[in-house]
C-alpha cells in the first residue's frame, strides 16, 4: 500500500480546509494513512511532514508497519507529544476529526495546545477512502472469496433440518475462516422462516424446518478490508409469496446493478432499484437504503439512499441489496458488493443468487 501516496492527497487538501495539519485518531483512517493495525494509534499529518503516536504496547508493531514516519511512543496519553509536534512544524490551526475526538479528549487538547487553534473537520480521510485501489480491489476480493467458497460449502452442499439460526451462523464463520478470512466482517446474520422478515436478525435456537426461507447475510474480513452478501434461499418449497417476492427483489437488484457505473449519484442508483419494488406493490417493506460502500469498514462511503447525494467516483465499492419484508411470512434480500467503473457496475461475488431449494 502506498501510504505516502494517500498522505500526499490529504495534504494537499490542508490549504482548502484553512488548516495547517490535521490531527487523525479515527482506527479505520489511521490504518489507511499509516498501515498501522494496532487498537491505539494517531497521525499528525503537517506541510512539513507528519508523525505517528502510540503507547508502550505497540512500539515494536509501528516500527514494522510504520517505517515512513517518526514515531512518538507515550506513556501519559498524546496530547503532550502531540503538541510539541505541532510547534516543531509551526503549525497555528490544527484540524481534527470531530468524529473522532471526543469532547473529555477535546478539552485535554485545548488545555496543552495554548496559542494552536483547533478546527473540527468532517469526513476528510473518510472521501479519500471511498475509490479503492488495485491492492485493495485485491484485498476485498480475497474476503469475498471466503464467504463465496463457506456459502457453497456450508448452505448449498450443508444445509438440514433441525440445525438452529446459530449452529448456521457458527458452521459459515468457521467456514470463512477456513477459507483464508482473519475474522468476521461484522456478526453473521441467519433468520429462518418468519424471522427472516427481520432485516436484522440476531440468531436464535430456531430450528430450521421444511418449507422455511432462509436468510442470511454475512461477510469474512482479510488484510483489514471487508466483504458483505446476502442470499435467501429456501430448505424445500417455500411459500409460494415469498417466490414471487425473491423474483421481485432479484428484478429490483439487477436494476440496481445496472445503474451503477462512475459519475452517478446515490439517489438514482437508489430509485431504479426501488422503483421495481415499489411497482410490485412492496414499497412499503422495503424499509432501508439500496447500499453503502465497503472497504476498511463494512459500512462506509459512498451511501446508496433514496435521499443521497453522494457521485460514486471509479474504484468505489457499494453493496446492492434490495429487500421485502412481509411481517408473520418471512422476508428476501439479495445483496452483492459492486465495483464502479466507467463502464458499469462489475459484481464480485460469484455465488448463485437464485432462489435455490435445498
Amino acid at each position: 500500500m502506498d501510504h505516502e501516496l494517500r498522505r500526499g492527497r490529504l495534504a494537499a487538501r490542508l490549504p482548502d480546509l484553512e488548516v495547517d495539519a490535521v490531527l487523525v485518531t479515527q482506527l479505520p483512517n489511521v490504518r489507511y494513512l499509516t498501515g498501522f493495525t494496532g487498537s491505539n494509534g494517531q497521525a499528525l499529518l503537517a506541510r512539513g511532514g507528519g508523525e505517528f503516536f502510540t503507547d508502550g504496547r505497540y512500539t515494536e508493531q509501528s516500527r514494522r508497519e510504520v517505517e515512513d514516519l517518526e514515531r512518538t511512543t507515550y506513556s501519559d496519553g498524546f496530547p503532550e507529544p502531540l503538541v510539541a509536534s505541532c510547534r516543531g512544524f509551526g503549525v497555528a490551526r490544527l484540524g481534527f476529526e470531530a468524529a473522532g475526538v471526543t469532547f473529555e479528549l477535546w478539552e485535554r487538547l485545548r488545555a496543552k495546545a495554548e496559542g494552536i487553534e483547533l478546527v473540527p473537520l468532517q469526513g476528510e480521510v473518510e472521501r479519500l477512502r471511498w475509490a479503492k485501489d488495485g491492492e485493495e480491489l485485491a484485498l476485498l476480493g480475497r474476503a469475498q472469496e471466503a464467504a463465496d467458497r463457506a456459502f457453497e460449502d456450508v448452505v448449498l452442499d450443508g444445509l438440514r433440518a433441525g440445525m438452529t439460526e446459530r449452529e448456521l451462523a457458527f458452521d459459515l464463520e468457521l467456514a470463512m475462516r477456513r477459507a483464508g478470512a482473519e475474522g468476521l466482517a461484522f456478526e453473521t446474520i441467519a433468520a429462518f422462516g418468519p424471522n427472516a422478515a427481520e432485516p436484522h436478525h440476531d440468531p436464535t435456537d430456531r430450528p430450521l424446518s421444511r418449507g422455511d426461507i432462509v436468510k442470511l447475510d454475512f461477510g469474512a474480513r482479510v488484510g483489514g478490508y471487508h466483504s458483505d452478501m446476502t442470499r435467501t434461499v429456501a430448505l424445500g418449497e417455500p411459500d409460494g409469496r415469498l417466490r414471487e417476492i425473491h423474483d421481485v427483489v432479484a428484478t429490483a437488484h439487477r436494476a440496481g446493478v445496472d445503474a451503477v457505473r462512475t459519475g452517478a449519484k446515490s439517489a438514482d442508483i437508489d430509485r431504479a432499484a426501488r422503483d421495481v419494488v415499489e411497482r410490485a406493490g412492496y414499497g412499503d417493506l422495503f424499509t432501508h437504503g439500496l447500499g453503502h460502500g465497503v472497504g476498511l469498514e463494512i459500512h462506509e462511503g459512498p451511501s446508496l439512499r433514496r435521499d443521497g447525494e453522494d457521485v460514486l467516483p471509479a474504484g468505489a465499492v457499494v453493496t446492492i441489496e434490495p429487500g421485502v419484508y412481509v411481517p408473520g411470512l418471512g422476508g428476501v434480500r439479495i445483496e452483492d458488493m459492486v465495483e464502479v467503473t466507467d463502464a458499469g457496475g462489475r459484481v464480485i461475488p460469484r455465488s448463485t443468487r437464485d432462489l435455490v431449494v435445498l
